[in-house]
Formats: structure tokens, sequence, C-alpha cells
């Protein structure tokens, strides 16, 4: 009998959704006590009821109505499989929650921002191939030099006329059929790169003002942690592992809020502040005169280096090995001052793990960008006025270099840093027990390799597909040391705000500095004249001067014409919208700071 009358119910209750409209139908089903899995049979149910209805009024409807009903519901079951299995489609989504719960916020944010980084170079590599190398390969010539395997090291050879470099792009209008469609490479090759960098630009923006009111003045940080004990616990969790695992993530995000509530400032004396304080500036000292003493290195070597390939482009070992001296040398001084700089912050005792973060990575940001400057300035105003035959193609050699011995470098990094450490932590020197990972060094890794990448898009389109590799990879070496080498933060502390410092630095100085560096090559040199897709031309930006000339004369084309006169070249456009955005930004920073302040309020009439 209770078998019967649990069928009856279920049965009318099916009966009722069905005859709901589909908003009141998806509240109902949410404000059920019961598992996901049964809501999931519950909803089918109540789709397949609905669907039988259908049916019955089928003589009633025409033949079209059916069929668009038919694909409704279709279209509907659809949408609803693809929301319960889309989380399993995001990228490393468990592997993340894994090491939030292991290693809390503070570490996870890395890896939060590799996965982002890594979305940046897919939607570069694909945008290229697209638009770039695609059509290119319909006007390519066949590749006459040899492949002995040292170009995947040197990226010189038999990659010269290939794809990968700027030199190989044609300046013609490609077209298969005569008198057919054309496709102009100068205009796709400006077009593709400079509407890419827009799209950054205006992601980046984005993101960082989404992360920064979601860590920053979401009232919810200052809400205490019972809200979190007693409201944040999902109930529909049922598989034990999943149940553990929101466990260990809940605890270890309680115990870094109650560390940042329950911090206390320490007192110390006039001798101890005076100590301190000459420790940190003669710490500074050090980590500045490095830099500079590492910058000069790279601008001398790199002198060295344009001579040996001015002299002769040979294909032996001997030339071939000369090539990775300048990138090896790079890459040892951003693998090893950084361990120093990590030493230093040791020595200089930090009240918080936080206030040591912040400062290696500033320290490490002065270092790696002021390499980064060095080694642009040497491409920019010594590589482009050299007896170079095609100076664009050197510059992204050099960079494809500088990308793979960099990756090569980070992956020797886990090994020596965290491997070895743990080996002589727990057999040589145990008292030091297992190393902790090394968020600024790791975090500014990925940043100088971003913006070794995006310099090189102008001069190798498809570095994104390389770098997109070797982020994959990064990313599991990481997580597999993180796991085996490393010990959770001896401290616990909360880093909401980490991952927002992240994308400001990956904005300034490092996107700035980029947008720098493309605006100077497509504006003021002149490109190579007997390679790459602005041969002959003043200025790369003149191909697009050239083709407003051609829009002149073309009526329907005029609205283009006037868009280009009145705003891409006008001084006063760009002053206005400078301006525009400042008191934006003015206004927009008074409203956060007004809702800090009622948070701080707020705060005060809970605790109280």
């Amino acid at each position: 009998f209770g078998f019967f009358h649990g069928l009856y119910a279920e049965e009318k209750l099916i009966g009722n959704l069905a005859s709901m409209s589909t908003s009141e139908r998806i509240k109902a089903i949410q404000k059920m006590t019961e598992t996901m899995k049964k809501k999931r049979e519950i909803r089918n149910k109540v789709l397949k009821e609905i669907t039988k209805k259908s049916r019955h009024r089928s003589t009633e409807l025409s033949c079209c109505t059916q069929c668009l009903q038919g694909t409704a519901v279709s279209f509907r079951r659809f949408g609803n499989t693809l929301s319960e299995y889309f989380h399993l489609l995001q990228l490393w989504h468990k592997t993340l929650k894994i090491i939030g719960a292991e290693f809390g916020t503070s570490v996870l944010s890395y890896f939060i921002f590799l996965k982002w980084l890594l979305t940046f170079n897919i939607f570069s590599f694909l945008i290229n191939f697209s638009f770039i190398t695609i059509p290119q390969f319909v006007a390519a010539e066949p590749n006459n030099l040899s492949f002995t395997g040292l170009e995947l090291f040197t990226g010189a050879g038999y990659f010269q006329q290939t794809v990968l470099y700027y030199g190989f792009y044609t300046n013609a209008t490609i077209s298969k059929i005569e008198n057919g469609p054309s496709y102009n490479m100068q205009l796709a090759y400006i077009f593709t790169i400079g509407i890419y960098f827009v799209i950054c630009f205006l992601i980046l923006l984005f993101s960082m003002a989404k992360s920064f009111c979601r860590n920053f003045i979401n009232p919810q940080t200052y809400s205490g942690n019972a809200s979190k004990l007693l409201c944040t616990w999902d109930f529909n969790i049922t598989n034990e592992k999943a149940v553990k695992l929101k466990q260990k993530n809940l605890s270890t995000q309680i115990k870094e809020d109650l560390a940042e509530v329950n911090r206390e400032a320490l007192n110390f004396s006039v001798t101890e502040r005076a100590v301190r304080i000459v420790i940190h500036l003669v710490s500074w000292v050090a980590s500045l005169g490095t830099a500079v003493a590492a910058c000069a290195a790279v601008y001398f070597l790199s002198i060295n280096n344009l001579k040996l390939f001015v002299k002769g482009h040979k294909n032996d070992l001997e030339s071939q090995a000369a090539m990775l001296v300048l990138p090896i040398v790079a890459s040892l001084l951003n693998t090893f001052i950084p361990f120093f700089y990590s030493w230093l912050g040791h020595l200089e005792r930090f009240q918080t793990p936080g206030h040591q973060i912040y400062v290696t990575i500033t320290r490490n940001i002065i270092l790696k960008i002021s390499i980064v400057g060095i080694l642009c300035y040497y491409w920019l105003n010594i590589v482009a006025a050299s007896e170079s035959q095609c100076w664009e193609t050197l510059v992204g050699q050099d960079i494809y270099r500088l990308v793979l011995v960099d990756f090569i470098f980070c992956l020797l990094g886990s090994f020596f840093g965290e491997f070895l450490r743990r080996i002589i932590g727990t057999t040589v020197r145990v008292s030091l027990g297992l190393p902790e990972f090394d968020i600024g060094r790791n975090v500014l890794d990925l940043i100088y390799a971003q913006t070794l990448t995006w310099i090189g898009i102008l001069f190798s389109p498809l570095l994104p597909g390389i770098q997109m590799i070797s982020f994959s990879i990064i990313f599991y070496v990481k997580k597999v040391s993180l796991m085996t080498n490393c010990q959770p933060p001896r401290k616990v502390w909360r880093t909401a705000q980490m991952t927002t410092s992240f994308m400001f630095l990956l904005f300034f100085p490092s996107f700035l500095g980029v947008l720098s560096v493309i605006g100077v090559t497509v504006w003021r040199l002149k490109p190579s004249e007997e390679c790459g897709p602005f041969r002959d031309l003043s200025s790369m930006y003149a191909a697009v001067s050239e083709w407003i000339k051609i829009l002149e004369n073309y009526t329907a084309s005029k609205w283009v014409v006037w868009i280009y006169r009145n705003f891409i070249t006008s001084e006063l456009f760009f002053f206005i919208l400078t301006g525009l955005v400042l008191i934006i930004t003015y206004l927009y920073w008074q409203i956060i700071e007004g809702r800090k302040t009622m948070t701080k309020l707020l705060r005060k009439q809970i605790i109280n």
C-alpha cells in the first residue's frame, strides 16, 4: 500500500509540475529537499509528461507547429544535459579543488592564474592561426631547407622558411580563383594582431575590475566566519570523497580567516626597529644592484650575439650552439637571482607571509622587466638597424629561444628548487623539513613568459601555440611537484587579493610595456625590404594608410574613411577619451571608498 501511495504522490507531483510555466517549474524543483540525482529524475519525467501531452494535442495542431514544439523540447533537453555536465568540462576543476583544500588559497591563486594565462594563449593561437597562418598556406612555396632536429632548440634553419616567423609571410593579395575574392595579407596581419591586443586590453581591465570588486569591496569578505560555517555547506553532496574534500576546503578557508582576524601587531624597541630598517635597506640595495648587474650582462652579451649573426649564418653545430648563449644566460639570471631574493625575504623576517611575498614579487618584477626592457632596446634599436636581410625573423628567433629555454629552466627549477630541497630537508638536514611553494618566484616566471609571448606575436604569430603547450606541461609538473615535494604554508593566511595583484602586474608594467614596444615597431621602424608582408613600406602602419586611400575612391566606404580621419588619427578624440576614463575611474573609486566605509560600519555593528 505504501509503495502505491508513493507512486500516486509522485505522479500527482509530476502532473502539477507539468502544468506550471517553465520558470515556476524550475523554482519548484530547486526548492525540493531532494538530492541532485533525484531532482534530475523528476525533471526528466516532467519533460516526458509534457511531451506526451503535446502528442495528445497533435491532432489539433498543424505539422509545422508540432515540428517547432518537438524542436523546442529537444533543445531544452540538450540544454539541461549541457548544464549538468558543463562543470565536468572545466579545465582542471577537480585538481584546483584538491590544491585549495590541501595548500590553501595562496598556492591555489598561482594555479588559477596559470589556467587564466593558458586561456589567453589558446585564444591568441586560434585567432592567429585562423586569419594569418591558414591563408598563408594557400600562397606558401615549398621549403627547400633540410630539417636536422637542432631547429627545435634554436628556431633557425628549417623553421626560417615556415609560417612560424614573420619573414615567411607574403605581401601579395591572395586569390586562388581568377577574378574571385581576394585576401589582403598586409591588412589581415596588422588587423588580426591589433584587434587581439584590443580584446586583451578589455579582458584584462574587466578581469581586474571583477576581481577587485569580489576581493576588496565585497561585503561578504567582512561578514565573519559564522555565515561561512553555517550557510555554505552543500547538502546535495553525497559522494564520500567529495564530502571529505569539501570539509577540508572549508576548514582551510576558516583557518585563513581566523588567522587574519587574530593577527596582532608586534611591538619592537627602538634598537630592534633600527636594525630592521638597516636590514631592509641593505636587502633593497643588494636586490637592485643585482638587477643592474644582470641587465648589463644581458646587454653586452646581446651585442656580441648580433656580431656573430651579422658575420655569417652557418648551420654547423658551433654556430647553432652559439645562438643559445643569450637565452641560457638570461634564463640562468632569471632562475637563480629569485632564489637570492627569497633568501633576502627570509632574512628580513616580515610580520606576515603576505608582506614577504609582495616584496619578493616587487623585486622579481624589477629584475625581469629590466631584462626584457634591455632586450627590447637591443631588438628595436640595434637589430632593426643592422645589416640583416630580415631583422624581424631574427627577433622572432631570439624570442623563440628565450621562451623555449625559459620553459626548460622552469622545469629544472621545480627539480632543483623543490625536489632536491625535499631530499635535503628529509635526509641531510631534517630540521629544514619540506619546502614551501614559492608563490612569488613562480608567478613572476609566468608573467615573464607571457610578456615574451606578447612581444613575439608580431614576429612569430604561432608563438602562443608554443606557449600554450608549455603552460599545460608546467601546470602538471608544478602540481606533481607541489603534491610530492612541498608542504602547506606554516602560517595560514587568507590571500583573496592575491589574484587581483597578479592581474595588475600582468597589466602593468607587462601588458602596457608590450603595447609600447608593438607601437614603436608598427609606427616608427622600417620593415625589412626583402621579407615579410610589409616589405617596401616605410612602416607597418603605412599598409593601413594605403588602404584608406583606396577606400576614398569608393562611395560606399566613405564612412570608414570618416571614422579613420575623425577618430583613429584624431589627437582630440583620444584626449577626450582619456579624460572620460579618468573621470569614470575617479567616480568609481569614490563609490568603492563609500562601500568600504559602509562595510566597515556594518562589520562593527555585527561584532557589537
